[in-house]
């Protein structure tokens, strides 16, 4: 039986004890989800208008095959909170992250299986994109990573992290650019305790996941996860396996961002998943989660100028296993979401004081839960289920959705649900918003 998870297989990679969680004062505006895309990209600060949420096929589920769903968020609009388009793109691929290009006319998607990468037009019709190009030699143009996972705007390239390699399908990974035409540029390997590549500090495993910059300090952030053996395996099977089990990365790598040099490798326990950079001019420091060991850890610049790595919170009860996945930061550095998929809880952090954050909100959004997105404003927030095919939850707990919400800074209030299922979509993954007004004038 997949789930519920088994505590006993992973309390290895849990810190024990628990935070208590105290309530703190009024909540204050939050305004995001834009704030976890690339600086160089044009934002959108009024309504979105659209919602793109890259989908599984699931078996048995409408045509089966992943594809991009549009769905209208327009207030007031006749479709509003209905899917408006689909694109399918035929197949199962593992269809997992997306990013634009930082002049946000196209969508890059990857699939995590087979490492297909998709390419959507968003600009033409921004209420239905079409797919333009794929790219099937990624591989092969990359030297053999695996698994593209994320994709970052950089001033006319895609940085794509990659999750596996085709030598074991383990974990030892890198990054991959492109120009934003689709032509492969260059493979920056992540550093390894067999090849540090010039960058200093104890634990490298080479492992990869997110990538996240700060012009301004030149510098970028990547974080680490496990390969294609683990993430394409039954859960339940992996959690009873003790090999793999050990096969999860525990580092994060500060890299120059110029010169694609790693500088610095942080010992961070328990797969370290998405990566969010605080915005104020002044804000030196990254938040990042650990899976596995449902920590929130802080990645700053200390007083002398040199950056360390420090667990800094507790999320929820580690010895619950709560599974943090996505996050998003206020872009006044005030707040962050965290994601927890186990208890399919959404937690707000007060993260006013960057090295002491508390948890001040929380709320059940369903029975799992992966990703959030948050208007600009922070008035708005989108949730969406799956985590990956073969981890998701089985029967009624395998929810599939995307469900809205208000903020008023006090509480979340629902607004519409799109089940996934009963539409015949499949599994919901990540979500990015569109609008006309980014390409008028």
């Amino acid at each position: 039986m997949r789930h519920p998870m088994s505590r006993g297989l992973l309390a290895a990679f849990v810190f024990a004890g628990a935070v208590a969680v105290t309530a703190a004062g009024p909540i204050g505006p939050a305004r995001a989800d834009e704030t976890c895309q690339s600086p160089y990209l044009p934002k959108i600060t009024g309504q979105e208008e659209f919602l793109y949420v890259w989908t599984l096929g699931m078996e048995g589920v409408g045509d089966q095959s992943d594809k991009l769903v549009t769905i209208d968020v327009r207030p007031g609009s006749a479709t509003y909170g209905k899917v408006i388009a689909k694109v399918s793109v035929g197949g199962r691929h593992e269809a997992h992250h997306a990013g634009f290009t930082d002049d946000r006319r196209f969508f890059w998607a990857g699939g995590l299986d087979d490492s297909m990468i998709f390419i959507f037009d968003v600009h033409s019709d921004p209420s239905r994109p079409k797919l333009v190009k794929t790219i099937d030699t990624f591989v092969k143009d990359s030297g053999g990573v695996v698994g593209p996972h994320t994709f970052y705007a950089l001033p006319g390239r895609m940085m794509i992290t990659g999750l596996s390699n085709a030598n074991d399908h383990g974990g030892k990974s890198a990054l991959v650019e492109y120009t934003n035409d689709g032509l492969f540029v260059a493979t920056h390997w992540v550093p390894d305790g067999k090849d540090m590549r010039g960058a200093t500090g104890n634990g490298a495993d080479g492992y990869n996941y997110d990538v996240r910059v700060l012009p301004r300090k030149n510098v970028m952030l990547s974080s680490s996860f496990t390969g294609w053996s683990n993430y394409m395996m039954d859960f339940g099977k992996m959690l009873a396996d003790e090999a793999a089990m050990k096969r999860f990365g525990q580092t994060v790598t500060l890299w120059n961002l110029h010169t694609r040099q790693p500088r610095k490798v942080f010992t961070v326990p328990g797969a370290p998943l998405e990566i969010r950079w605080a915005w104020g001019p002044n804000h030196n420091y990254a938040f990042t989660t650990a899976a596995l060991t449902s920590k929130l850890w802080l990645i700053y610049e200390d007083d002398a100028g040199q950056w360390q790595a420090k667990a800094v919170a507790d999320i929820g009860d580690p010895a619950k296993i709560p599974l943090p996945v996505d996050i998003s930061i206020s872009s006044d550095d005030r707040h962050l979401w965290i994601d927890t998929f186990m208890d399919g809880t959404a937690r707000l952090f007060d993260i006013s004081d960057p090295h002491n954050p508390k948890e001040v909100y929380q709320k059940k959004i369903g029975a799992q839960l992966n990703m959030v997105s948050q208007s600009w404003d922070g008035k708005r927030l989108y949730f969406t289920s799956s985590l990956l095919a073969n981890w998701d939850k089985q029967g009624n707990d395998n929810e599939q959705f995307l469900k809205a919400y208000t903020w008023d800074g006090k509480q979340l209030t629902h607004k519409f649900t799109v089940d996934f299922r009963k539409e015949n979509l499949g599994r919901s993954h990540i979500m990015r918003f569109g609008a006309r007004s980014l390409y008028s004038g």
